[in-house]
């Protein structure tokens, strides 16, 4: 593959070993594996299915953990493909392979849709039988959060085809949107580049080259809006009808299940950013427009650096040292465990073609590791990038202790260290920089704050327009653009000159195929560790690091209410989301004073 060099950089960027999971595509282990997954689930489908209920505590508690045994195989070689994938998207054979591994998987799992379906469907005393007092009581919180799912589940039949047929029904859709993404190419001056770099040209310090990047973004995304309108379409009436026949009553109430967090939580988040969007957002790029001598910013101008900015990139070795200083500087615990994506090659970070853009943590199974991918490219905002995304990381390794079934947390939870790892980075260097680089940095920490906060609940309220209309019939392309217009022009605010071209930006956004409604997890998990930065700056630094590791390292084994009773917080309290907002406007208050 090409890789591109970023000038100044001393030290060759990382590329992950995949090898520890299996060879490569040709590797003989993995039919081999799929075989024995497969007749593990065929004999625990015959052993156990329609029988769940009448099982005792110690019944119980061998069929679960077999049940996990047989998951985590099948998680493990769903981690393979997908990671070989993300990083050769334009590789046909392995997008093959990567389709395969996905059809087998799924139709695997649907042997086992029985088991989570059968134990939703238990009462309160075969519950209270099989954990009160036995070694199955650890296992109540996911037999809660299953529960709570029962009044929306259907016939079994119909949960198994719903299953079988998701390799060609909504994760098709997704694959084309992903392998569509990836294969398109933005002109740039005698240049060809790839989404990851033509994005990265928006904050270029040259202005030209910003609106240059903007206009091949718009056009592209143009020419390829009525396969990128109709993926979205499709998506969205697949969503609507698996909800109505479930009987959910709100556009977003699924998800919400999903996120083990309630309709009145979220709707009063949005309502608090949407009513300070005027001093947060509008009054940033009000301030932002001003430096640089105009009233109005173009939209590829929004995340353009500050006049007079340095343009020092900040080599590998140096974002490492900086990331795991931070963390260390907060607790010795936090940074031993990032600094093992460093030194395993858990990482992928360099930019090439065909890999994905943006950046993830994927947290694979509790017997192996998580793995980052970043596309690193020097920029203060890319160390950030790698700070959010090792927060994951190192969230998933203390969380892994919980097993595959109760180490994930939901959306909502799971920017938790991410975010707050992003915060320690930022306020390390603030704290080391001279006047003119503070005001740079406390400029790029407010619009990365308010890209997470502000912007994700202006997408997130997208979404609810456009899932709301497209009840009533398919959407045409333009359409789609009107109610991306209307949301994102109050988002942003009137400093920003959202012209006709910035109309179909909405088609590159990938949360709004691959997992629509996830976009306010964003704000959620933000808010939450604004709240919690402000009690941290307050507290016992050693009492307050030791209540945050343990509520890492809980998983998804507690709500969202259980996580944040030992800090005083709840998500319920209007004064809750009013931090995260009052946060990012102290933020512009230092900033002015500069």
């Amino acid at each position: 593959m090409d890789e591109i060099k970023i000038n100044t950089m001393d030290t060759e960027l990382p590329v992950w070993d995949l090898s520890e999971i299996y060879k490569d595509i040709d590797d003989p282990s993995i039919e081999s594996d799929i075989k024995i997954i497969k007749e593990l689930s065929e004999d625990f489908s015959i052993q156990w299915k329609g029988k769940i209920k009448d099982l005792n505590a110690s019944e119980f508690l061998n069929c679960i953990e077999t049940y996990q045994n047989i998951s985590e195989k099948i998680y493990k070689i769903g981690t393979h493909s997908n990671l070989i994938f993300t990083t050769n998207m334009e590789d046909p054979e392995i997008s093959r392979y990567n389709a395969s591994v996905s059809d087998k998987l799924t139709e695997i799992s649907s042997l086992l849709v029985f088991f989570t379906l059968e134990l939703s469907k238990l009462d309160d005393k075969t519950v209270s039988e099989w954990t009160k007092g036995t070694n199955s009581s650890k296992w109540l919180p996911y037999l809660t959060i299953l529960r709570k799912k029962n009044d929306y589940l259907l016939d079994p039949l119909v949960e198994e085809m719903l299953i079988e047929k998701s390799a060609t029904g909504r994760s098709a859709w997704v694959r084309l949107f992903d392998e569509t993404s990836a294969a398109l190419r933005f002109p740039f001056k005698k240049e060809m580049l790839s989404e990851a770099e033509i994005l990265n040209l928006l904050s270029d310090p040259h202005p030209e080259n910003r609106k240059l990047a903007g206009k091949s973004l718009s056009e592209v995304l143009e020419n390829n809006k009525r396969i990128l309108g109709m993926i979205l379409n499709v998506i969205s009436r697949d969503r609507y009808i698996e909800d109505n026949k479930r009987g959910f009553k709100g556009i977003v109430s699924s998800r919400n299940l999903d996120n083990d967090v309630e309709d009145e939580v979220v709707n009063t988040l949005v309502t608090t950013v949407n009513n300070a969007m005027p001093k947060l957002t509008h009054r940033y790029y009000k301030w932002k427009a001003k430096q640089f001598g105009k009233t109005k910013l173009d939209w590829w101008d929004r995340n353009a650096p500050l006049p007079q900015t340095t343009d020092k990139l900040i080599e590998w070795s140096e974002a490492k040292d900086i990331v795991l200083g931070s963390f260390a500087s907060f607790h010795p615990e936090i940074s031993k465990l990032a600094s093992l994506f460093f030194e395993n090659d858990w990482i992928d970070a360099s930019v090439r073609k065909g890999k994905a853009s943006g950046a993830f943590a994927h947290p694979s199974v509790p017997s192996l590791h998580p793995y980052v991918l970043v596309n690193y490219q020097g920029k203060i905002r890319d160390v950030m990038t790698l700070a959010h995304e090792l927060g994951h990381g190192v969230h998933q390794i203390l969380a892994a202790k919980n097993g595959l079934l109760m180490a994930d947390t939901p959306l909502t939870l799971a920017e938790t260290a991410s975010v707050f790892g992003e915060m320690l980075v930022f306020r390390k260097l603030l704290d080391e920089s001279h006047i003119e680089l503070k005001k740079q940095l406390l400029a790029g920490k407010i619009e990365d704050m308010l890209n997470t906060v502000v912007r994700q609940i202006g997408f997130h309220q997208f979404e609810v327009k456009f899932h709301e209309a497209r009840i009533k019939s398919e959407l045409t392309p333009n359409e789609i653009g009107d109610i991306w217009m209307e949301t994102q022009s109050h988002a942003v605010g009137p400093n920003i000159n959202l012209t006709e071209d910035y109309r179909v930006l909405w088609g590159y956004i990938p949360h709004f195929v691959h997992t629509p409604f996830y976009v306010y997890a964003y704000a959620f998990g933000d808010s939450l560790v604004n709240a919690l930065w402000y009690l941290y700056q307050k507290s016992d630094k050693d009492i307050f690091a030791k209540k945050y590791i343990e509520m890492l390292s809980a998983g998804g084994t507690k709500s969202h209410n259980e996580l944040l009773k030992p800090f005083g917080l709840s998500a319920y309290d209007q004064s809750f989301w009013d931090k995260g907002v009052s946060m990012i406007s102290g933020l512009m208050d230092e900033l002015e004073s500069i």
